[in-house]
């Protein structure tokens, strides 16, 4: 082995397990014992990883419904510009401002702002489209959409000594891989 690097010459380490309980434990334990800057990546769903390693709750909710109270109003008003404002006609003697009528296009325009919001919102939650990680360097990082978990603390995180959290995932059972940037 050569000389350990500096933390500037490593995006972080990556820390290989075989199963969801062992990745939710390491993050607990990697949460407590002071590291912030870490993510997990899992080929499914793990319940309780994001509370683990001491992720926020997602913004996506709000966004959604925004989207959907935005998309519905813009509907709603389109359709009262329409009927009562552009072009007034009186058909079978019923109201210019009839509602009820303006319902189904209001619902419907609300699904799909909600929706657009969904995915637009994911995207940019998510820093989608990220073409290149250098995760993507580890050889071993492809078995994350198959059967391996992996916990990456990066390297900028303040308690991150390339050495030291080394041996701190080692001390987890986990297999330690080293990510260039």
């Amino acid at each position: 082995m050569g000389t350990p690097r500096k933390p500037e010459e490593s995006y972080g380490l990556l820390a290989e397990f075989e199963e969801g309980e062992a990745l939710l434990e390491a993050a607990r334990q990697a949460h407590a014992a002071g590291y912030r800057q870490m993510n997990g990546y899992t080929p499914f769903p793990v319940h309780g990883l994001s509370q683990a390693l001491g992720q926020k709750p997602t913004r996506l909710p709000l966004l959604v419904l925004v989207g959907g109270i935005v998309g519905g109003s813009a509907g709603y008003f389109m359709l009262y510009y329409a009927s009562v404002i552009s072009y007034p006609i009186n058909v079978g003697g019923r109201p210019l401002h009839s509602w009820p009528a303006f319902i189904p296009i209001t619902f419907e325009m609300a699904v799909m702002g909600a929706a657009l919001a969904a995915f637009l919102g994911m995207l940019a939650l998510n820093g989608l489209p990220h073409p290149y990680h250098p995760l993507f360097n580890v050889p071993v990082f492809s078995l994350a959409s198959q059967n391996r978990f992996f916990l990456c603390i990066q390297a900028g995180d303040p308690l991150f000594d390339l050495v030291q959290t080394r041996q701190f995932l080692e001390g987890l059972h986990a297999r330690v891989h080293e990510v260039q940037p």
